[in-house]
């Protein structure tokens, strides 16, 4: 129940955001003993096209807590994932078989990331540990020696929380790192991603085509990722369109053409113009607040490292604050998980991302041709292959975390 604006309620943990990040949080806190107040700006969980990629460590984790197996049934369980060449045909193919002895589930799910949410938040609204409030923002908070006081607004006014700890999911545009004043460092890529739904069959018209393809073609580059019901389709601007001419029904029309051509028009069920960034916070704990996922770091969606690793980030930090809450160890340890996970989002998951988005910006047809030959010469050796797929499954970078002390 929401607090009256007079009302002043001590919590354990506030947390600001209600998606992946912040529903795991509070999911593996309530369901370890400790009370917690999850608040989100928007009235339910956001349904939009987001991210739709699950790599293997994540669903190993979410399975501790049931979550796999539903959130595959809802899924395509994807063992390939391949970059293309669109004119031939050609492609690098990565098996993620080849990990089946270090994970249990040695593939991509590719599953919208807004299911998981149908599935941890009922459960929050029926544990009595939880407070979820929807429709409910963060405007302001303060620290003091032993916590937080924060100011919320649900359209009742405004309320004062006091917590002892306050943890920012809120996302790329965080609230909460506004509020700490943390310098954002990176870089926003000049380029502007146009993902547009359709439910055409690709799969029955590009021969040998993954799940998950990145591909360059003679007019640009594209990636295709398959969902249940469709395709996801990453399109660009061509040379000297505008982006608002690039966002008109025929330029998205153009550009599937290009894909496969066909008779008629596509169905197009979305789109959604969106801009890269590459960034990080200096720091991820400020005193009794604590940043998470995409408000501590956001980076290129090349690869799909983006959720995962907010989610990542969310096992860490809790498994922590648990500690710190029952008393088995002191406030320090959560520097412990800026230790471990800041390092990781730098050099594993923004790097890497980095990486894999200037591959596939690559226009020059006989680069093109060496980075493809490349590829596929670590994809036909089983050995460098799947020093590849630990890294870019994020495998390595979660055992390289568990090492630093």
């Amino acid at each position: 129940m929401a607090n009256s604006p007079a009302s002043n309620k001590r919590v354990k943990v506030l947390i600001v955001g209600a998606g992946p990040v912040g529903l795991v949080s509070a999911m593996r806190l309530a369901e370890a003993g400790q009370p917690v107040t999850l608040i989100e700006a928007g009235p339910t969980v956001n349904e939009d096209l987001r991210a739709s990629t699950w790599h293997p460590p994540t669903l190993d984790m979410l399975d501790v807590y049931g979550l796999a197996e539903p959130l595959i049934a809802q899924g395509l369980i994807t063992p390939t994932w391949q970059i293309r060449l669109h004119s031939t045909g050609e492609r690098a193919l990565f098996d993620l078989g080849i990990l089946k002895d270090e994970t249990p589930h040695p593939y991509r799910l590719q599953c919208e990331q807004y299911r998981l949410g149908h599935l941890i938040a009922p459960r929050l609204q029926a544990n009595p540990l939880v407070d979820l409030r929807f429709s409910t923002r963060l405007l302001s908070f303060e620290q003091h020696a032993d916590g937080v006081r924060a100011t919320v607004e649900d359209g009742n006014g405004p309320q004062v929380i006091d917590t002892e700890w306050l943890i920012g999911a809120d996302g790329g545009r965080s609230t909460v790192r506004d509020g700490l004043g943390a310098e954002f460092d990176g870089l926003t890529y000049p380029e502007t991603t146009i993902l547009a739904a359709t439910r055409f069959p690709f799969h029955e018209h590009l021969k040998g085509l993954s799940n998950v393809n990145y591909v360059w073609s003679d007019w640009g580059t594209y990636s295709l990722l398959r969902l249940p019901h469709l395709w996801r389709c990453s399109l660009y601007p061509e040379e000297g369109e505008t982006i608002e001419q690039a966002l008109t029904p025929p330029s998205i029309e153009r550009k599937l053409q290009y894909i496969v051509p066909k008779d008629g028009p596509y169905e197009v069920m979305e789109v959604r113009p969106y801009r890269v960034h590459q960034r990080i916070v200096k720091e991820y704990r400020y005193g009794r607040v604590v940043l998470a996922g995409d408000a501590a770091h956001i980076n290129a969606p090349s690869g799909g490292m983006g959720m995962n690793g907010g989610i990542h980030d969310a096992f860490n930090l809790t498994d922590k604050l648990l500690k710190v809450l029952r008393g088995e160890a002191g406030e320090e340890l959560i520097d412990l998980y800026a230790r471990q996970r800041r390092p990781i989002a730098l050099d594993e998951i923004l790097k890497q991302a980095d990486r894999n988005r200037t591959r596939m910006q690559e226009r020059d047809p006989e680069r093109r041709r060496k980075e493809l030959a490349q590829m596929q010469a670590i994809a036909d050796d089983p050995v460098r292959a799947k020093a590849h797929l630990l890294k870019s499954s994020m495998i390595d970078g979660l055992r390289q975390a568990a090492e630093i002390a």
